[in-house]
């Protein structure tokens, strides 16, 4: 009798289904899938009941944890999107290099213990850490990152001086095919090789004026490309 129940119940929610959404079987296919489902339940639900004597507490309690197990699954795929940018936040906060988008075309930089605003791009594909610095007119790579990006920093002519804290510096002009921050993507960027190494290479102004616009609030720096 309480199969016969379980039957009819499933039965009873099918209809009411049918009823929800009005045309959802409409090929051979879904019918052919209808039916083997209700084949697989009656056969499995026939197989418990000749198993022997039920623990209905025990069945209930592992009901329970599927239906948990399930729910759950439920709501992570239907707030995926929602999760993946609280993930990206918390990510931003705890290592502040990465960008978070908190737009179509805009990024978030988070400062650093230290008060500086570092971000992980990528050169010709290669991750590349630099430095937001406003005060650079160029876009500089240390002579590292330089090599690891593909560039012969052996032929370079370091015949271009600039004013650097530690003095008079050199650098050598170069173009990368890709240089990208986030989604923000710009292809044959010029940039400066540096020929005394840096601790970090400078993400500056020759990148920043390409974009719509760059402000600084609080602990978090705002970067918005161009249509």
């Amino acid at each position: 009798m309480a199969w016969l129940a379980v039957v009819a119940m499933l039965v009873a929610g099918a209809m009411l289904l049918f009823r929800a959404f009005p045309g959802a079987l409409q090929s051979p296919g879904d019918w052919a899938w209808l039916v083997g489902g209700g084949a697989w339940v009656a056969l499995v639900s026939a197989g418990i009941l000749r198993a022997g004597p039920i623990q209905w507490a025990e069945k209930a309690r592992h009901i329970a944890i599927w239906a948990g197990i399930v729910g759950i699954l439920a709501v992570g795929l239907t707030f995926r999107d929602e999760l993946a940018a609280i993930g990206q936040r918390v990510r931003g906060e705890f290592s502040s290099s990465y960008p978070v988008a908190s737009g179509p075309r805009e990024l978030v930089v988070t400062q650093d213990e230290n008060g500086g605003f570092f971000v992980m791009g990528r050169v010709n594909d290669q991750p590349v850490r630099f430095l937001v610095d406003t005060g650079a007119s160029d876009t500089v790579l240390s002579p590292e990152d330089a090599k690891r990006v593909g560039i012969d920093v052996g032929s370079l002519h370091f015949d271009r001086q600039a004013e650097t804290a530690n003095g008079l510096g050199y650098g050598a002009g170069a173009t990368v095919d890709s240089l990208q921050v986030g989604a923000i993507r710009f292809d044959k960027m010029p940039v400066t090789v540096n020929q005394a190494a840096l601790r970090n290479s400078l993400l500056g102004m020759s990148f920043l004026t390409r974009l719509e616009s760059f402000h600084f609030t609080g602990r978090k720096l705002y970067l918005k490309a161009r249509d």
